[in-house]
Parts: structure tokens; C-alpha cells; sequence
């Protein structure tokens, strides 16, 4: 047995690499999951969305008197929201309504008879919104479109990004990668599992720290206590042990 290991870059095919289709599917499925999830989400932002922009459209405005104010504790109030109770009527019909949100701030200037502007679905007359309250979230809820749409670009470019990470992980340290021997911090585990183990290996004069993977149930081409393996510098995590079936498998024994 010879090993005829040809000077990088090497021919070699990604559908080689042992265990490399698995983790690009799983890499893959992971992904996608994701953006269903994502999608799932976007689903209830955008009905969210329909029904904010369907209100500020056919809302009325109408005046209502303040029959109680409920704010949160005085140190708490920075930011925070309070609840008004109000009485108002709308076509012709007098209404009640509590729970009806607005800033702490605001409602600290509120007392019981105060008069204050709401706005009135006339399709639900009986829950009333503060005005200067809901208009000033509006800007916020009309941004919810492209933050979606970031976010979904993201997504895709997120997944992407790591189908073409575990395309190279798995190519190029055979591919453009230096043959080194790697001395392991301890014995190989027997598995049938896929094995990463710490290891270190000189390079010009220096010694690197780095992550092997094994596969299962392979014997690694050894030399006493190394192993050989292919690694990429920059890259201390993508590290290929070579065994023979490896080696044979890529033409490198003859």
C-alpha cells in the first residue's frame, strides 16, 4: 500500500466526503424549520398588522370623560402605561369602557371628569382606544411590513450562509487543506458514532490547538501515537482525520 497524495488543490468531489450529503440535509431541514417558524410568526404579525391599519382607517373620533385613572407605582412610571376608565357616547348611545391604554405620563395629568379623545371603531363601539396614544404607535405598526421582510431576508441569507459554511467545512480541508500529523490529547473513543476529539499538530515551528473529527468504526492512517489529517489553518474546527477507506475512496493510495 502506497498513499499518492496529490499537492492541493485536490480533486475532490463534495458526494465523496463520507457523512457530508447527512449534514448538509440536516443542515438543511434545521433551516428550514426556522423559517417556518418565522413564517408562522409572520403569519400573526401581518393579521396583527390588517387589523391596526383597518381601525386607524374607520375609526371616529369621539370626546369621553375620564371616570378613573389606574397608574403603576410613581417610581415605575417611566415608559410605562397606565389604564383609563371613560364614559362616552357614540350615535346616539351611551357606553363604559375600562382597560383603555395610555401613557403613564399622560394619564398623570388626568383627573376623574377630565375630558380626553378616543377613538371609536364604529363596527365595535364598545372598545374605544385613546387617541393620543394609538396614533402614536401608528408609526410603529406601519413599520411591522419591513421589519418582516428583513427578517425573512435574513433568514434566507442566515441559511444560506450555513449550507455554504457546511459545504466548505466538508470539502476543504481535503480539498486545499496541509496534511499534518495530529497527536491526540487522550486514546479514541471505540464508538459507532462519529468521534471529535482534541488534538494539537506543528505547523513551521508552532503548535495548534484543534477540534478532529473520526469517522465511525474507520481506522485512522496512523503513525505511533498520531494521526494523519487534513486541516485548514484559519479554520481550527475544520479538521478531517484520513483513513484508508478515506484515502481510497479519493484515489490517494495506489
Amino acid at each position: 500500500m502506497q498513499f499518492v497524495i496529490p499537492h492541493a488543490p485536490r480533486p475532490v468531489r463534495f458526494a465523496q466526503v463520507p457523512g457530508a450529503i447527512g449534514r448538509l440535509l440536516k443542515t438543511l431541514a434545521l433551516g428550514l424549520g426556522l423559517i417556518a417558524v418565522l413564517g408562522a410568526g409572520a403569519a400573526g404579525v401581518g393579521r396583527f398588522f390588517l387589523r391596526e391599519s383597518a381601525f386607524l382607517s374607520q375609526a371616529q373620533e369621539v370626546r369621553g370623560l375620564i371616570a378613573g385613572v389606574r397608574l403603576p407605582p410613581r417610581e415605575e412610571r417611566a415608559d410605562a402605561e397606565a389604564t383609563l376608565e371613560v364614559l362616552y357616547s357614540h350615535k346616539g348611545v351611551q357606553y363604559s369602557a375600562g382597560e383603555v391604554r395610555t401613557t403613564a405620563e399622560y394619564a398623570e395629568g388626568l383627573g376623574h371628569g377630565a375630558e380626553v379623545l378616543l377613538l371609536v371603531d364604529p363596527s365595535q363601539p364598545d372598545r374605544p382606544r385613546e387617541a393620543r396614544f394609538t396614533r402614536g404607535r401608528a408609526g410603529a405598526v406601519h413599520l411591522l411590513p419591513w421589519a418582516l421582510g428583513v427578517g425573512v431576508l435574513g433568514a434566507l441569507a442566515l441559511l444560506l450562509r450555513e449550507l455554504r459554511r457546511t459545504l466548505r467545512a466538508e470539502v476543504e480541508p481535503l480539498r486545499l487543506g496541509a496534511l499534518v500529523w495530529l497527536t491526540p490529547e487522550g486514546p479514541l473513543p471505540e464508538t459507532r458514532k462519529e468521534v471529535v476529539f482534541p488534538a494539537t499538530y506543528w505547523r513551521q515551528d508552532v503548535k495548534h490547538a484543534v477540534q478532529a473529527r473520526a469517522r465511525p468504526g474507520r481506522a485512522p492512517v496512523r503513525n505511533g501515537d498520531k494521526v494523519l489529517a487534513a486541516v485548514v489553518p484559519r479554520q481550527p474546527r475544520w479538521v478531517r482525520v484520513i483513513d484508508e477507506d478515506l484515502a481510497r475512496t479519493l484515489g490517494w493510495i495506489r
